[in-house]
């Protein structure tokens, strides 16, 4: 009798698993057996993990859902409402660390996972999400308030913070600088151990130069896109400064990178998610109690933010990456499907909610009541109307491109 034995490595996309197949041949009769590798490397020296990954797409999905809610609540809620129940956890939680800092993270990973990953390739998305940002700014802003203020002259609700609002720094104007950066780092070629060091030194500087003010209007909003500033009246926008949140893209670009790598999903998880979830239970309810960073007083004390949320913030991602990788596997197919077009159609999302929530909140409720304060009930019957409708025109959105592109291909 002859015995022939060989291995083969295979990733099994549906459980995260790493698999050791032996296929084993007695007397010309091919045996094939499945052993773990749970006792080898925890990650492979070649991509092994390459495919959709349901943990980020449901991770992304969950925040993208309650937008509508978290900022329908932040407009029509009074300052009291908001330090309360549900419309805290939106405001703190939900719209605090679960929303901006896992969207950055996602894109760094989604870098990793693009077929163009050419310096020139990110130049181009950069460019393409700065005029989505542009174009967003001119339906959720310019245009409403100038049709606000041609109906009622009322220049100090709707002109006067136009300015800060048209050019100030927002998302979707802080992901195009970090798309540049990597893409920056991806030319010049830098290891990964400088790619962990730059962001951490740039939120240092950031963090020591909160509440700057250039004292010039100009100066505070163009330089708002790199440094936290304000100004004494409130209303500079400089949401995002680059300084303090490139930590996010970069470290979601070096994940990426191991999460293409991992042999067994499970293992990682429960390795990472332990120790991240360990920090946010300890962090929060001290954060709270004693003020510190985003729980600090004024306007801007999460998006300007300190050194130590942004660990804490790295931490809220990682913990709800691993538990939404456990979920996900339990998932139904119809509502996995659910999430995968909402994970995709995110961009499109956030911009189609923004402009229902600054129109019906800014111009068509102050126009009517002189306020745009809600009863909390009626707060979140408007943010469910607005979530559904806006469902429905990504849903329609993503059909119209889809076979838009199938008329493409068939025509060629």
């Amino acid at each position: 009798m002859t015995r022939r034995q060989t291995g083969l490595r295979v990733f099994n996309a549906e459980t995260g698993m790493g698999i050791l197949r032996t296929d084993r041949a007695e007397n010309g009769i091919l045996i094939k057996e499945n052993t773990s590798m749970k006792s080898e490397n925890l990650f492979s020296e070649t991509e092994c993990n390459t495919g959709r990954q349901r943990e980020l797409d449901l991770a992304k999905a969950i925040p993208v859902l309650f937008l509508p809610f978290v900022h329908t609540v932040i407009e029509c809620a009074g300052e009291e409402t908001l330090l309360h129940g549900f419309p805290f956890v939106l405001d703190c939680f939900i719209g605090g660390p679960m929303s901006a800092p896992m969207f950055m993270f996602a894109m760094g990973i989604g870098i990793r996972f693009l077929a163009d990953k050419s310096p020139k390739a990110l130049c181009l998305r950069a460019l393409k999400v700065a005029g989505i940002g542009i174009l967003l700014n001119v339906f959720r802003f310019l245009l409403p308030y100038l049709f606000g203020y041609g109906i009622s002259g009322d220049a100090e609700h709707f002109l006067v913070p136009l300015w800060y609002r048209f050019f100030g720094n927002d998302i979707l104007q802080f992901a195009p600088l970090g798309i540049l950066c990597i893409a920056l780092f991806r030319k010049l070629k830098l290891s990964h151990s400088i790619l962990l060091w730059i962001p951490a030194v740039t939120l240092l500087i950031g963090w020591a130069l909160i509440g700057i003010d250039f004292h010039n209007p100009v100066l505070n909003t163009a330089l708002g896109y790199l440094l936290p500033t304000e100004d004494a009246a409130g209303l500079v926008v400089s949401d995002f400064p680059l300084l303090n949140w490139l930590i996010f893209p970069v470290y979601g670009y070096l994940f990426g990178y191991y999460l293409r790598r991992v042999r067994d999903k499970d293992r990682f998880y429960r390795i990472l998610t332990p120790i991240a979830l360990a920090v946010c239970v300890i962090y929060f309810p001290l954060a709270i109690q004693y003020e510190w960073g985003m729980f600090g007083p004024g306007e801007n004390a999460y998006y300007h933010m300190t050194g130590y949320d942004g660990i804490v913030f790295l931490c809220v991602v990682i913990s709800m990456l691993g538990i939404c990788w456990a979920v996900s596997k339990y998932l139904p197919e119809p509502l996995t499907r659910f999430v995968l077009r909402i994970s995709r159609g995110m961009t499109a999302f956030y911009c189609i909610h923004w402009v229902f929530v600054r129109v019906i909140t800014n111009v068509i409720l102050y126009l009517i009541n002189g306020t745009q304060e809600l009863p909390e009930g009626e707060i979140y019957l408007l943010s469910l109307a607005i979530g559904i409708v806006t469902t429905v025109l990504v849903f329609l959105w993503q059909d119209y491109k889809e076979g838009l592109l199938n008329r493409m291909e068939a025509a060629q």
